[in-house]
């Protein structure tokens, strides 16, 4: 048996994670597309805009006006076309050898494969080592293979998505289709209809559901890049998206559809704070202060030897601990979504009581 396994992803770092609700998925006629899908929209921390097939563009959050004239569609309910193999005539196979066409396509009714394939021929049978000799491999999407009469096992990945299939090659020519169901998906997160710059915010994608309590524990695809597209076998997943340095992490329910390219937004309510010790309103900040962020029942969510660290924190209310010269300082705040600022911290405007614990946390 040919090991097609994917490396084992790392494990997800521990976080308290704010509960968030489903993002449903939307798919609207486009290109292939002949019918429209819809769900109920649930509130939700994210918005998934209208899926299209591979084979084009992919669509921008934004809407556009419709042309003039706009490109017919199949009546509702109709399937869409599939599309013709690409083997229409098989190239003459050397003395002693058939040929094998091989193509892909994302489902029974769906299109090809365009692009993107990456296809490996192994013996079906081992070596006294027990690895299975590789025969031929191509990065074609429709590849010929010249094969010896015998078994083989067929290989083809596209992205994370990947399938395996043994055949029998005899004396003949003939073609060979797999159906490979796989989608894509393209993240971005915002805040209030700002959207963060990718540098700043990074996704985990598990397989399964949240919400439904089918959550995978380790990641699928980690610290996937904003904008980046990734290749996933059809089906349900959820996305964890972290901005910045501190606790703005929300999930998001998401379906990826066969030959299909989903954008999904996440909307985080966050905002970057700037933590500076002072000794008046505005001054100059204090060099070697070292910081703690505590959550109202005195948790500690973050820290940092930096003396004017930035963190990105969820909206809600923080206390600021600041420890410099032997000396502690603190102060309440609150964070609201999409308003960044700094946070001074005056010295001698409060003592931390000693009940509060600032030993515990992450640091920078």
């Amino acid at each position: 048996m040919v090991d097609a396994r994917r490396p084992e992803p790392s494990r997800l770092s521990r976080r308290r994670l704010p509960v968030v609700a489903a993002l449903m998925l939307l798919a609207v006629p486009g290109g292939a597309l002949a019918q429209q899908m819809s769900a109920n929209t649930l509130p939700s921390a994210g918005t998934v805009v209208p899926a299209l097939p591979f084979a084009g563009n992919t669509p921008s959050a934004t809407p556009t006006k419709p042309a003039a004239k706009p490109a017919a569609t199949a009546p509702a309910g109709a399937a869409p076309k599939a599309a013709a193999d690409p083997h229409t005539i098989l190239p003459q196979p050397p003395p002693g050898k058939a040929a094998i066409g091989m193509s892909a396509r994302f489902g029974e009714k769906e299109g090809l494969v365009p692009r993107g394939l990456v296809w490996r021929v192994f013996a079906d049978r081992p070596e006294p080592s027990g690895a299975y000799p590789l025969v031929a491999e191509a990065a074609d999407p429709a590849p010929v293979f010249f094969l010896s009469p015998g078994g083989y096992v067929v290989h083809v990945s596209f992205g994370l998505a990947s399938i395996a299939r043994r055949i029998v090659v005899g004396d003949e020519s003939r073609r060979e289709q797999i159906t490979l169901p796989a989608g894509g998906i393209k993240l971005q997160a915002d805040i209030g209809d700002k959207q963060i710059p990718a540098q700043k915010v990074t996704f985990d994608i598990f397989e399964g559901s949240f919400l439904q309590g089918r959550a995978s524990s380790r990641p699928y695809f980690r610290d996937a890049n904003a904008g980046d597209l990734v290749i996933l076998p059809a089906g349900d997943y959820y996305v964890v998206s972290t901005y910045g340095e501190g606790n703005a992490v929300i999930q998001a329910d998401i379906s990826v559809a066969p030959g299909k390219v989903t954008d999904a937004t996440l909307h985080h309510r966050a905002a970057e704070i700037v933590l500076r010790l002072v000794n008046s309103a505005g001054g100059e900040a204090i060099a070697d202060a070292q910081w703690s962020v505590l959550s109202p029942g005195g948790d500690s969510i973050k820290e940092s030897i930096n003396s004017t660290p930035t963190f990105v924190l969820a909206e809600g209310e923080y206390t600021a601990v600041a420890r410099h010269d032997g000396k502690t300082y603190s102060k309440d705040f609150k964070v609201e979504a999409g308003k960044d600022e700094p946070v001074d911290v005056l010295v001698g405007e409060q003592a931390t009581p000693p009940s509060l614990n600032t030993e515990e946390g992450s640091g920078d």
